[in-house]
């Protein structure tokens, strides 16, 4: 059964572009589901019936997933436990019926269970934004200068000036900065590229970073991405993260960051002063517009609060 699986997780890589992530994630949900047909007994794919789905489905809706790492002291109090989250359940199902109907596409399987699975309505959190005093503290630049501040302001500004993603960020490379003319090509989800215009204090910062700050952060193996850490090497994801977080700290803002939350203050904050939410879907670089306009109910909420603040009869 895993080797289909395996040819499944090609198929997103090679064939649909899609990310590492989500192969990883794909990968993940579908061995579950593997490991959970091998205790039944279920040793090949035709096996599988509509009614096994079900029943994965239905003890995956029932299991608890214990929070944090289960404490190994003798004696010690077992860790509370949560139901798996509806969201989580929403992943499997759509896991398995996109192997599903790869494996139809290819013939692979002579039918398939998984069209009968119904997504559950998925719960949209509404995305956290900075407000605009919390982004000046943010991006106020720090004294005395040094090549990793340098860095980590021009990460901060471009993060907020163009809204990229965490990813996006990191693993952004030389070439694909355009700063005299103002924009940068950014190579998104699904290896899509897009471009994106960057702003006068972006482009301010990047250069002054390009210019005092990487080329003393450069060694002979440092590869072209633009931002490196104080090795020269690459920045993973969490390492990343960790600089953004550390600087929100030192910068006295009082918010619990997520890696999310420069990418939906660029979004939110122009959809606020009046931007099109097709550009902004554009620039963010979503497939779908309907991603895009979960930022109206955000919008909404703020027009909703400056009418009761300053209409008469509000």
């Amino acid at each position: 059964m895993q080797n289909l699986v395996e040819d499944f997780l090609q198929y997103l890589r090679h064939e649909r572009g899609q990310s590492d992530n989500t192969a990883k994630t794909y990968a993940a949900l579908l061995g579950k589901f593997t490991a959970w047909a091998a205790k039944e007994n279920l040793t090949d794919w035709q096996s599988v019936e509509l009614k096994h789905l079900m029943a994965f489905l239905s003890q995956e809706r029932l299991r608890s997933a214990p929070i944090g790492r289960p404490s190994a002291r003798e004696g010690a109090t077992p860790r509370p436990a949560h139901r798996l989250s509806g969201e989580s359940v929403y992943l499997e199902i759509a896991a398995l019926r996109a192997f599903y109907k790869f494996a139809e596409n290819e013939k692979i399987l002579p039918t398939n269970p998984a069209e009968n699975l119904s997504l559950p309505r998925r719960w949209k959190r509404l995305p956290k934004a900075l407000s605009n005093d919390d982004i000046k503290k943010l991006l106020e630049p720090e004294n005395p200068e040094t090549p990793g501040g340098l860095c980590d302001q021009a990460i901060l500004e471009l993060a907020y000036a163009s809204g990229l993603r965490l990813s996006e960020l990191k693993n952004l490379r030389l070439e694909q900065l355009h700063l005299d003319a103002g924009f940068i090509n950014v190579i998104g989800k699904g290896n899509k590229e897009r471009v994106v215009p960057v702003g006068r204090k972006a482009v301010e910062s990047l250069n002054r970073y390009l210019e005092l700050g990487r080329p003393k952060l450069v060694t002979p193996k440092s590869p072209a991405t633009v931002f490196l850490t104080q090795r020269g090497t690459p920045f993973a994801a969490v390492t990343l993260w960790l600089h953004i977080k550390n600087r929100v700290r030192r910068a006295g803002v009082e918010r619990n960051m997520t890696p999310h939350m420069l990418r939906h203050s660029f979004a939110t904050h122009l959809l606020e002063h009046g931007a099109d939410l097709r550009v902004i879907q554009e620039l963010l670089g979503h497939a779908n517009i309907s991603t895009t306009e979960i930022y109206t109910h955000v919008t909404g909420n703020r027009l909703r609060e400056i009418h009761r603040k300053f209409h008469p009869r509000a």
